[in-house]
């Protein structure tokens, strides 16, 4: 059945391989966002606006049948006024929207922030969310705006997925490609031995329309079957890339001093969120949505990763000039460079 969608945040990173899987599918596709859509602008209905426009948003939203809402300030933003109106008064519209114009169903992708450092792993969808930091917690309050309009009778469906990858992937993870590419070491903290989970922009997708078919509020975690600790995931891509560089271990206190003092200084791109948390272990449980919504993941975090370098190389020449979002824009080495020079 040919449904009439909303994607919000629908010409970022994940947006537009959401919207384009919809296309496939056969659905019509309407992209909410502040920047036009570019891969299927030729294929998808743009309204421009911001969600913390409420008229905006309002608009938009008339007339569809589903609503996924993907759009958000991310770590690197490190705004915290933007991290609350965006991540939640923009969620609360979108939702306010939705119930407005009759919207059989919401999908809103949330986020593993809300766990912060979980005491056990794997984590399930009923494990305590304990977030650590600003994103986070906001993040953790859109969800409880989410269900607040569930429990007020609209369809509401939440997704957290783990950190996601794919071609097209920059923010933080340019630099990791650009060392990588450049044949320089790249880092652990301690031994490298965390549990750290990907998930590919196109599981993402699929988990996310799968669950827009199934009708009833709940939650569902989203990530990779197939993974390992850290270190073996930058192994297999120093190993793809082929390029001499090699993976090495930083002291785990000091190397957490340091990224925040030079994130404080605006000497480096981190947020709070890479240094509290690449160091720590964090796996999903993903049996619910593979028997409630027969979803499964296809890519491991070795394909994914040597995927999303492999999309850097190709593009590597094309991207100083910025492409949108976080997620689409390399950031600044800055004085990480330094590291390069290593022996």
């Amino acid at each position: 059945m040919t449904r009439s969608i909303l994607v919000t945040g629908g010409s970022g990173f994940f947006g537009e391989v959401l919207a384009g899987q919809a296309l496939t599918r056969g659905d019509r596709v309407r992209v909410f966002d502040i920047n036009p859509p570019g891969e299927h602008a030729p294929d998808v209905e743009y309204a421009c606006g911001d969600v913390r426009d409420r008229e905006a948003i309002g608009k938009a939203a008339r007339g569809v049948d589903v609503v996924f809402h993907n759009v958000a300030q991310v770590p690197l933003a490190k705004d915290r006024s933007l991290f609350h109106s965006v991540n939640v008064v923009g969620t609360a519209n979108v939702l306010l929207a939705a119930r407005d114009a009759g919207v059989d169903k919401v999908v809103h992708t949330s986020s593993s922030a809300v766990f912060g450092i979980p005491t056990t792993n794997p984590v399930t969808e009923d494990s305590e969310c304990r977030p650590l930091e600003a994103y986070g917690r906001a993040k953790l309050e859109a969800e409880l705006v989410c269900r607040d309009a569930a429990a007020a009778g609209l369809d509401v469906t939440i997704i957290r997925p783990r950190t996601i990858l794919g071609h097209g992937r920059l923010g933080i993870m340019a630099v990791l490609f650009e060392f990588v590419a450049d044949g320089a070491p790249v880092f652990v903290l301690g031994r490298g031995d965390n549990r750290y989970q990907f998930v590919h922009a196109s599981d993402l997708a699929d988990a996310c329309l799968r669950a827009a078919e199934r009708p009833g509020s709940t939650i569902y975690n989203i990530g990779a079957a197939e993974f390992g600790t850290m270190r073996e995931t930058l192994q297999a891509l120093v190993d793809h890339a082929g390029t001499g560089s090699n993976v090495r271990s930083l002291p785990i206190r000091p190397a957490r001093a340091g990224m925040r003092a030079l994130a404080e200084l605006g000497l480096a791109p981190f947020a709070p969120y890479h240094w509290l948390l690449y160091g720590e272990s964090l796996w999903f449980d993903t049996a619910r949505a593979r028997h409630e919504l027969g979803w499964t993941s296809r890519y491991s975090n070795a394909e994914m990763v040597a995927e999303s370098y492999d999309w850097f190389v190709a593009h590597r020449s094309e991207l100083e000039v910025s492409r949108g979002s976080h997620h689409q824009s390399p950031v600044r080495p800055g004085l990480l460079r330094l590291l390069k020079r290593l022996p």
